[in-house]
């Protein structure tokens, strides 16, 4: 039934948000850009997230779209392979203006990440897990 699932995320501005993710080192797949949508693809799995502009994103979530200053959507959660990574993806964020909520620290014996907001305040979780320590 189902070949394929993608995230579609409100952003204030296209471009903004794009520099924003690709200063993190995220890519993209410019051939389905438009001028207030991009396509951005993560991991390996080539997991697509569509970022639109917030005016064309709720002409088809017919709904308003969330105050990410005092409430979350979703958490997206992203693995790294390192906790050297982790700690990179969290000065990337920070230089490209993004805001580090939850500093990069060990969880649970077995996780070591961080959370952070994008520019539209969508929150963000990476991880690195090591499950040779998971009990």
């Amino acid at each position: 039934m189902t070949k394929q699932i993608w995230l579609n995320l409100p952003v204030k501005n296209i471009a903004k948000a794009k520099d924003f993710f690709w200063k993190i080192g995220f890519s993209f797949n410019e051939q389905h850009d438009t001028p207030s949508s991009t396509c951005m693809v993560i991991g390996e799995s080539h997991f697509v997230v569509m970022l639109f502009e917030e005016s064309l994103f709720s002409t088809f979530s017919q709904n308003s779209i969330t105050d990410t200053g005092s409430s979350s959507e979703v958490l997206m959660s992203i693995d790294a392979e390192s906790k050297e990574e982790v700690d990179e993806l969290a000065k990337k964020v920070t230089e490209a203006g993004g805001t580090v909520f939850a500093a990069p620290a060990e969880s649970q014996g077995w996780m070591y990440g961080f959370g952070f907001a994008d520019l539209d305040g969508h929150r963000w979780n990476v991880l690195f897990m090591d499950f040779s320590k998971l009990s």
